[in-house]
C-alpha cells in the first residue's frame, strides 16, 4: 500500500472512480461523514442503491440534511464511524468520503473494526482521503495542516489489513478538479465549515486570502485536489 503516488494523470469526477469500482446496483449503502450529502444524492439520483444510510457528526449539518427532501432511499442518521449505530453484517458497501482522517486519532482503529463489523461478508470499504499535496493544499495547511491526522488514516487502513480484517482489492489516485469564483465562495464553503472551527486572525486571514488570489484569473480559483482511494473487502 501507498499513501502517494507520483506521476499518474488522470483528473476526473470522483464519480468516475466510485462507479466504476463499486457494486452499487441494489447495494444497501451506509456512508460515514456524509457532510453535506453531495455524494449521497449524486449515488440516490443514479437509482442503481437499494438504500443509503448517510451519517454525520456534525450536529448543525446534520440538522440541515434532515430538513432537505430526501429520495425515499435515503436517510440520515447521527453518528461517527467510531460507534455506527446500525447492526452487524448490515450493509454490502461502506463509503468514507475524505473523514477517515477526521475521526479521532485514538478512534481510528475502532473505526475501522466497526466498519468491518456492519459490512455484509465480503462486503466493501471505499476509502477516499484527499493526499497530502497540491496547490491548494499548500494554501489549507496555512490554518488547518492535515499532514498527521492524514497519514494516521492512511496507517489505520494498513494496519486493518495487516491484520487481515480486510484485503485489498485495489488503490486508486487520481486528481478531482476543484473550482472557486471567487475568495468569498472559497471562505463560504472552507473558512466557515461547522464541522472544524477555523478562527483566523486577522494576519493568518489575510495571508490566506492573498495566497488564494495568486490563483485568481477572470473566471476563477481553479486546483486540482490529490486523492488515494483504497478499496477493501471484508475478509
Amino acid at each position: 500500500m501507498k499513501i502517494s503516488e507520483p506521476g499518474y494523470d488522470r483528473v476526473c469526477d470522483e464519480r468516475d472512480i466510485y462507479e466504476r469500482l463499486l457494486p452499487l446496483e441494489d447495494a444497501d449503502i451506509l456512508e460515514l461523514g456524509c457532510g453535506k450529502a453531495e455524494k449521497t444524492f449524486a449515488i440516490a439520483e443514479r437509482g442503481k442503491a437499494n438504500r443509503i444510510v448517510a451519517l454525520e457528526v456534525d450536529e448543525i449539518q446534520h440538522a440541515k440534511n434532515l430538513q432537505r427532501k430526501t429520495p425515499s432511499n435515503v436517510s440520515f442518521q447521527l453518528g461517527g464511524a467510531q460507534a455506527i449505530p446500525v447492526g452487524d453484517r448490515s450493509f454490502d458497501i461502506v463509503l468514507m468520503f475524505k473523514s477517515l482522517h477526521h475521526v479521532p486519532l485514538a478512534l481510528m482503529d475502532t473505526a475501522m473494526a466497526e466498519i468491518h463489523r456492519v459490512l455484509k461478508p465480503g462486503g466493501m470499504a471505499y476509502i477516499s482521503e484527499p493526499v497530502f499535496a497540491g496547490e491548494f493544499n499548500e494554501i489549507l495547511r496555512l490554518f488547518h495542516d492535515e499532514q498527521a491526522v492524514r497519514a494516521a488514516a492512511f496507517a489505520a487502513v494498513e494496519r486493518a489489513v495487516a491484520a487481515g480484517s480486510f484485503e485489498l482489492a485495489s488503490e486508486t489516485f487520481f486528481d478531482t478538479p476543484v473550482h472557486f469564483e471567487n475568495f468569498e465562495q472559497f471562505e463560504e464553503q472552507i473558512l466557515k465549515v461547522t464541522h472544524t472551527q477555523h478562527r483566523l486572525a486577522p494576519e493568518l486571514y489575510q495571508q490566506v486570502r492573498q495566497k488564494f488570489m495568486h490563483h485568481m484569473k477572470t473566471d476563477g480559483a481553479s486546483f486540482r485536489t490529490p486523492i488515494r482511494v483504497d478499496l477493501l473487502r471484508k475478509v
